[in-house]
């Protein structure tokens, strides 16, 4: 695929076409923020200073594609990307998650995906590095006794014939093990080997909440005290697959995945925080409104920009892309507080979705519900298929629910396919092995509970 920072916005757009049926205004609305950052990065720097994102607010019931469009555009982008209710802040005095959490967490992501970038760079020493502790574990190496003289400083004694002997042996019999340890011959065998466990209570020193002030006490101490080693027996394949994050945090330096991983959040991250209308206030200044409104108030400094300590340092959150969502159907965007209503200059409304948009939802997207379905069933030998009239029909099933009850928009396919489908996931593989799911079937498996409301509102 072309590299991200080239691609228009238009081209942008059809990207997120692959997995987001309609939305086209949302879609273009979130292309053109997440371009004008890779053209701010080509500014001059006393430009560059002045240029913020233009953070969006998108407005729309539940199911229509609001996180999707974020989280598609961060993977796209290859950005640090992280979702958040804002129902689950609270103000500041208050028990429960404080707003600055958000800005640590998305760091924590930035640093993994850096780490991850690094592991996969030195991977083929990586490689060498567990062979050769395999095959340490496999031939022993022999221990080198030092005598007693040899502590105050005299020099040891020439090494025999047989010592060099021996050493020539181990060589030989490691390069043999080596061929067939390559070829995959020896995954089955067990081996001993060494390794590093952690210090059982350590993560539980410190004051509650002590993540929230930037602070990791378990780190700190786990860097103090003498790391323990325990010896464990194991298959080579699972010692393989245990030594090499082992080997890898060796040759990574941590310092320049942290600096990277800081520049990282800090100019291309993006902080999707939804159900924002749950914390609009729609009251007069009493009872929880109250409590919302501080959530609000304690918002707005990480929107607008501001400092946070973090364990891996101070960041600053002027520069990261902030995408609020929210149904906004008890509340309106303008009963947030006026202050956070102009940190999100760009609004767009999200349209419902319509009987045909399910129906291309089902099956157009990369990885449309169907083609789910259809993958699981053929890991045991069992071909799905479903006829054009069922498709329509699973489609229009979905629609009426949504507008008998409560509109829970694309998610209600999922409830309608996985009931239509739960006798074939029951039974396979002992099923025949090509099924065809047309609209009788369809209509005889969900006709029943679709005409008895009762039983509709609580299965589907």
């Amino acid at each position: 695929m072309t590299d991200f920072d080239n691609l228009t916005p238009r081209q942008i757009v059809a990207e997120l076409d692959k997995y987001i049926i309609g939305q086209y205004e949302a879609k273009k609305a979130v292309a053109i923020a997440i371009r004008n950052r890779i053209r701010r990065q080509r500014l001059p720097e006393e430009w560059r200073k002045e240029v913020i994102p233009k953070n969006i607010l998108l407005i729309g019931p539940t199911g229509v594609g609001k996180t999707e469009i974020a989280r598609r555009l961060a993977q796209l982008s290859g950005s640090p990307f992280l979702k958040v209710e804002a129902t689950k802040f609270t103000e500041v005095g208050y028990v429960g998650k404080n707003v600055d959490s958000m800005i640590r967490d998305l760091v924590e992501i930035a640093v993994n995906m850096v780490k991850q970038e690094k592991i996969k760079e030195v991977e083929p020493k990586v490689k060498d590095l567990v062979e050769e502790r395999i095959l340490e574990a496999l031939v022993p190496g022999k221990k080198q006794n030092i005598p007693f003289a040899n502590i105050f400083g005299f020099q040891a004694p020439f090494q025999g014939q047989q010592e060099q002997n021996e050493e020539v042996d181990i060589r030989r019999k490691r390069a043999e093990l080596r061929e067939k340890l390559r070829n995959g011959e020896l995954e089955d065998m067990e081996i001993e080997i060494d390794v590093e466990v952690s210090q059982p209570g350590v993560g539980f020193i410190g004051m509650p909440d002590m993540e929230d002030m930037g602070i990791d006490f378990s780190q700190i101490l786990g860097n103090i005290l003498p790391k323990q080693r325990k010896r464990r027996r194991m298959k080579i394949s699972e010692a393989r697959r245990i030594l090499t994050p082992i080997e890898s945090e060796k040759l990574i330096d941590m310092d320049e995945v942290i600096q990277k991983a800081l520049t990282l959040a800090q100019e291309r991250g993006i902080i999707f925080i939804d159900e924002l209308d749950k914390i609009a206030a729609t009251g007069q200044g009493h009872g929880p409104d109250v409590s919302r409104q501080g959530v609000q108030r304690d918002l707005l400094p990480i929107v607008e920009g501001t400092t946070v300590t973090t364990r891996y340092g101070p960041v600053r959150t002027d520069y990261i892309l902030f995408i609020g969502a929210g149904a906004f159907h008890m509340s309106k965007p303008s009963d947030l507080i006026p202050e956070l209503q102009g940190r999100f200059p760009i609004r767009v409304e999200l349209e419902p979705l319509k009987e045909e948009d399910f129906v291309r939802i089902l099956t157009e997207p990369e990885n449309a519900l169907l083609k789910q379905y259809k993958a699981l069933l053929y890991t045991e030998g069992v071909e799905l298929d479903f006829t054009d009239d069922a498709i329509s029909e699973i489609a229009k099933i979905a629609y009426k629910l949504n507008e008998k009850m409560e509109n829970i928009g694309a998610r209600r396919l999922y409830t309608v396919v996985e009931k239509l489908l739960e006798d074939i996931m029951f039974e396979a593989p002992e099923v025949e092995k090509k099924i065809v799911i047309d609209k009788d079937y369809v209509t005889k498996k969900l006709g029943k509970i679709i005409e008895d409301e009762n039983a509709a509102a609580y299965i589907l």
